[in-house]
């Protein structure tokens, strides 16, 4: 596919008007007309209506490749044009975690980046539960994966996992026999769940009371660790992302599905407009390796 015509498809999309968008990208209204008629030839199938001017459901599903493609593209230009100047990465590319990040997607990104960028260093950062958004403005790292979904101003952010609801009881409690058939979020509502600190983003206290539950544990919590040492001493219980289970083995807790809790996120946040190319090939890659790890990560 040629980087014009998708660039081209993506402002009239933006712009939701042919014309709007030829201004936006300094080119005639025939010119944008051609390359997104040239796309839709190229895939069989329209990708715009026209009246008014809206994606098909095709166009939809390019949306999404486009702006990785672009993006990438845009990275990659930096980048030669970086070592072309001769102008060394100034500090390593700052990977934050919370947690277990985003399931299988975490590592892989990880991976994936020093392949295709060895020369430029990468260090991890452990993020507690109250970091989602503060160790990006603080400029403690550069990236970071991090739940539930989020909205701030300043903040980009790209979903990465969708996965069941799950609760994290003492072995000795009454709802460890259901572990292989689920709970309800009547059934969990009153735990006593785990504290966290006040100043703790509201995003996350909804997604780990489940919006409602009330804070009844003597114990406060600030990572998988402090949760589970609790939780096995009968001190508490917690909740978390379905996948939680598949990386925190811990004797003396069990892991039980809630079948009627809403499924949340893992996310990538970064800084919203940050031009760092290494950002921007991160980004990229990560968001690629969802989509292909997606069905596993999110089970």
């Amino acid at each position: 596919m040629d980087l014009r015509r998708l660039s081209s498809f993506l402002a009239v999309v933006e712009e939701g008007h042919f014309g709007r968008a030829a201004a936006r990208l300094f080119l005639s209204p025939a010119a944008v007309t051609g390359h997104v008629q040239q796309l839709e030839r190229e895939f069989g199938t329209p990708l715009l209506e026209r009246n008014p001017v809206a994606p098909t459901p095709a166009g939809r599903r390019l949306v999404s490749h486009a702006r990785t493609l672009l993006a990438a593209a845009n990275a990659a230009m930096d980048d030669v044009s970086e070592a072309a100047q001769g102008t060394p990465p100034e500090r390593p590319l700052r990977v934050g975690v919370m947690g277990h990040g985003s399931a299988e997607v975490t590592p892989a990104a990880v991976s994936a980046f020093r392949r295709a960028r060895p020369e430029v260093p990468l260090s991890l950062v452990q993020l507690d539960f109250t970091e989602h958004c503060s160790a990006l403005r603080e400029d403690r790292v550069d990236v970071a994966f991090v739940r539930p979904l989020i909205r701030s101003e300043g903040i980009e952010v790209d979903v990465l996992t969708t996965e069941q609801r799950i609760v994290v009881v003492p072995a000795a409690s009454s709802l460890a026999d259901a572990a292989r058939e689920g709970v309800r979020r009547a059934d969990i509502i009153d735990l006593p769940y785990l504290r966290v600190p006040p100043h703790t983003p509201r995003p996350f206290t909804d997604y780990l009371y489940f919006d409602a539950a009330e804070r009844r544990s003597p114990d406060y919590a600030l990572t998988p660790h402090d949760c589970l040492t609790s939780i096995a001493a009968g001190r508490g219980a917690g909740s978390a992302l379905k996948s939680f289970a598949r990386f925190y083995s811990w004797p003396g807790t069990v892991y039980v599905p809630v079948l009627d809790a809403p499924w949340a996120h893992s996310v990538l946040v970064t800084r919203a407009g940050d031009r760092n190319p290494e950002v921007r090939i991160f980004r990229a890659l990560t968001v690629a390796l969802a989509r292909e790890l997606g069905p596993a990560a999110s089970r």
